[in-house]
């Protein structure tokens, strides 16, 4: 059985404008750090796919993975059983259901537990992805395109 821990955090800078998320995977005496940066999201998308990014980049079908984030909006959906009310209601009126349908794909073949942690009080982790995420979308990295959000916007102009 294998094992993982995941701090997660994403950000975006005027919500909506450039955003940036980072996640800190720790696996016995393993770790690993990603991060991406995206031209044009808002907090809550970069705060869903840190998450999912942490889930696709497990390699082991089954895996334990704790995940410890910033995100009232996120760990709240899944724990509260809000997300699965969304689901039978076809995420009607909701906000952000093409990441949260993949969070849903990417989760499923695991066992996932989430664990809100307080943003910004001295948790390494926790601090470590936030760096990654700001640093995604203030330096130098290329940013992607957030096509869930950019289409949507296209749709509304």
């Amino acid at each position: 059985m294998h094992r993982v821990v995941a701090y997660t955090d994403g950000g975006a800078s005027g919500n909506p404008g450039p955003g940036g998320l980072g996640v800190v995977l720790l696996s016995g005496h393993h770790s690993k750090e990603i991060s991406r940066a995206f031209r044009l999201t808002t907090n809550n998308r970069m705060e869903l796919l840190a998450v999912i990014t942490a889930l696709e980049a497990l390699r082991h079908t089954g895996t334990h993975i704790d995940i410890y984030s910033d995100s009232k909006y996120v760990v709240d959906a899944v724990t509260k059983g809000w997300l699965q009310s969304w689901v039978r209601k076809g995420f009607k009126d909701k906000k952000n259901p093409d990441l949260w349908r993949r969070y849903l794909q990417a989760a499923a073949p695991h066992h996932v537990t989430f664990h809100w942690v307080k943003g910004h009080a001295g948790n390494p982790y926790n601090e470590r992805a936030d760096q990654l995420a700001v640093m995604a979308y203030r330096e130098t990295m290329p940013h992607e395109e957030d096509t869930g959000y950019e289409r949507t916007l296209g749709s509304i102009r």
